[in-house]
This record gives structure tokens, C-alpha cells and sequence, in this order.
């Protein structure tokens, strides 16, 4: 069942990836690495509740080996020519295999998935937007995402604390961009970049309007900015906290913000 939190404000948090839940058919498929639910987006419900008022959220309980809802439903790669991971992925960010061999899902089940897990999440955060869209004329989509700093796999070297992706512009106002840039740039002790190895995913470029009233962004955090990155996967309170700061200065710039 999604999880919808509505608020009055222009702004909608999505929360594709913080979901555990592994419906019992799926998860007699999966070997040890599947199960272990490595490439979870840990505790982003906890790093951004509370950070502002009267905010929307939508969040799906599933976990993305599941499916993947910030992928596109007919399969297509979001990044050509790049390791990336699939709507109903078979590796994860290491590469390695995710499933008991032969038991992958094929066509039947991945449409299967995609009616009963990803079609309503997208379901959710679409009526929300059209909700505070018809209050404010305008909707304002954040996308809520985190990822090991440091994954061969995926990308060299180590990633930027802050990840923010607007697909090189096109999905949102270019002042919102702006405003996110500098907050970040600014953050004393961060690392930042706008469109770099994570522009925005299928939720942040199907959603994305700007002519339509609808400005998409998405914010891809270095989990090493909250938390300890490797299992148990612990939360870091006085660490998250000072992160915490920031995403409170970009969720309430985001709140406050109006169209030209």
C-alpha cells in the first residue's frame, strides 16, 4: 500500500527507494545478495521528516528489487552506454547477481510487478501533484534518493554529498536550480554538483513540466552524509544532523519558492 502524507504546501517529497517489503513469491527468487537489500536508500524517511511543514510525501513500502518505480515501465535505460540498474533489476550496484539461477523475472512477471507495485506509486504521486498543483497552480516535485559514496560499479572515484539532477535544466525552473546549487556550494565542509552522474531519474524527467506547472528536481545524497555505509547500515545522528541543516534550508527554499 502506497503511503501518502498530504500537506497544503507547493511541494511533493517522493520517496521511491526507502521501501523493505519483499512479497513472499519475490523473495523465495533471490540468492543472499538479494536479500540482503544493500542498495536500500536507508533512513531517508528519517533524515528528511520534520524539516518542514505542511509537505506532501508519497512513499512506496516495496524495495526496489522488487521494481525499481524510479525506472521507466517500458524498460528503457535511463542512462545509454552506462552500468545502471534495470526496472526489475538482476544485479545490483556491484554488478553481482541478485537471483537463484533461473529463477529471474521475465516479461509476464515484470509486467506483473509493474501493474501491482509501480503503476500505483506513480498512481499516488500523480494525484498529489494535480492536488497541490490545482491549490498553488504550480506543483514542485523533490525526489528523495541516497547512494554509497563510493561504487566502481556505478561511477569512479567518490561521489559528491550532494547529487542534484535536473536533466542539464529541463525539468524545472532554472531559478529553483539555481537556489538548490548555491545552498549546497555554500554547505562548509560538503561537496556538490548539479547534473553530474545522476541528472534525475524517470521520476524527475516524466514529471518535470515546467510549462505544464510542474518543476521536478532530484536530490541523490552520499549516504556517508547520515549514515555508516555498510551493513548493519547505522544511522549517524550527529552527522545526519548537521546534513539534516541543509536539507531543512533547501526544503523550506523549495516551500517558499513562486513562479516568476
Amino acid at each position: 500500500m502506497i503511503a501518502v502524507r498530504q500537506g497544503r504546501s507547493p511541494l511533493v517529497l517522493a520517496l521511491p527507494h526507502t521501501g523493505t517489503d519483499i512479497p513472499p513469491d519475490c523473495l523465495a527468487r533471490l540468492n543472499d545478495t538479494g536479500r540482503a537489500m544493500a542498495d536500500t536508500d536507508w533512513h531517508i524517511e528519517r533524515l528528511y521528516a520534520g524539516l518542514v511543514d505542511d509537505v506532501t510525501t508519497v512513499r512506496t513500502p516495496v524495495h526496489r528489487y522488487v521494481i525499481d518505480v524510479n525506472r521507466a515501465p517500458t524498460g528503457e535505460s535511463l542512462y545509454p552506454g552506462q552500468n545502471t540498474t534495470g526496472l526489475c533489476p538482476l544485479t545490483d550496484f556491484d554488478g553481482r547477481p541478485l537471483y537463484l539461477a533461473g529463477q529471474e523475472p521475465d516479461r509476464a512477471e515484470t509486467a506483473r510487478r509493474t501493474t501491482l507495485y509501480h503503476a500505483p506509486y506513480h498512481a499516488a504521486l500523480s494525484a498529489e501533484l494535480d492536488r497541490v498543483k490545482a491549490i498553488h497552480g504550480f506543483a514542485l516535485l523533490y525526489d528523495c534518493h541516497s547512494i554509497r559514496s563510493h561504487i566502481p560499479f556505478l561511477f569512479d572515484g567518490i561521489l559528491p554529498d550532494f547529487n542534484i539532477g535536473t536533466n542539464e535544466g529541463v525539468t524545472c525552473a532554472p531559478d529553483i536550480a539555481d537556489a538548490i546549487q548555491t545552498i549546497c556550494s555554500k554547505a562548509e565542509g560538503y561537496t556538490s554538483i548539479l547534473n553530474g552522474r545522476f541528472k534525475g531519474g524517470w521520476t524527475t524527467r516524466h514529471y518535470g513540466h515546467p510549462a505544464q506547472g510542474v518543476h521536478a528536481i532530484q536530490m541523490e545524497l552520499a549516504q556517508s552524509t547520515y549514515m555508516i555505509e555498510r551493513a548493519p547500515w547505522t544511522y549517524v545522528s550527529d552527522i545526519a544532523d548537521r546534513t539534516r541543516a541543509h536539507l531543512q534550508t533547501i526544503l523550506a527554499t523549495l516551500s517558499d519558492w513562486r513562479p516568476q
